[in-house]
């Protein structure tokens, strides 16, 4: 039995979470994203009701019941993608859910419910809204990674969208033969896009 809210709202199958929810475990709409300042993002965190972050955690916080299901959050001053040298350290550039669940699987749709779930529904609909830019894989990517016998280069599936607020990455870890079990929801600022596509497109 999950004993966690977080758990309970993000790793149950996501036809039950409006069943198992009512609202209660919905964040108010977020205040603290990328752009804003560590001080802003660490005090959101700490007082946030559902991410609930253990004493010793600050920006990377970290939900497990058991091995088979796990949540994290992570708040960091680097973009996502390769990291690079910064020299403004005071300010987050980027926020990750990532999510395992080997006993129901993963899917796009319980990524964006755990979004709604943590930010609230202005930015749900923000990224509801969003423009699809990028999706991954390509055919030929398909087909370059079954002849070089590369099986996780043709089982992430994802898509970079934009949005009036934010840019959002999200990907999930798609076998062939079988069913997702990880998958990842970023939040990023729209100044970091290109690096992030790019990066993407060359890997």
């Amino acid at each position: 039995m999950l004993k966690n809210p977080l758990l309970k709202v993000l790793i149950l199958p996501f036809s039950l979470v409006p069943y198992v929810c009512g609202g209660t475990f919905f964040a108010d709409p977020a205040k603290a994203l990328p752009g804003q300042t560590t001080e802003e993002v660490g005090a959101w965190i700490q007082a946030h009701p559902t991410l609930r972050p253990n004493i010793n955690e600050k920006f990377f916080i970290q939900k497990s019941d058991t091995a088979a299901q796990r949540f994290t959050f992570q708040a960091s001053v680097f973009a996502p993608g390769k990291v690079e040298f910064i020299k403004d350290r005071s300010r987050i550039r980027s926020e990750r859910l990532s999510m395992y669940d080997a006993i129901n699987g993963m899917s796009f749709e319980r990524l964006e419910e755990s979004l709604r779930v943590v930010y609230g529904l202005d930015i749900y609909q923000d990224f509801k809204r969003a423009q699809v830019i990028y999706e991954y894989p390509s055919q030929s990517t398909v087909n370059s990674a079954r002849f070089a016998k590369t099986p996780i280069r043709e089982a992430l599936r994802g898509e970079l969208r934009v949005g009036d607020r934010y840019a959002y990455w999200v990907e999930i870890a798609q076998p062939k033969n079988g069913k997702a079990f990880t998958g990842q929801m970023t939040v990023l600022l729209k100044s970091d896009l290109n690096k992030l596509e790019a990066q993407l497109k060359s890997r």
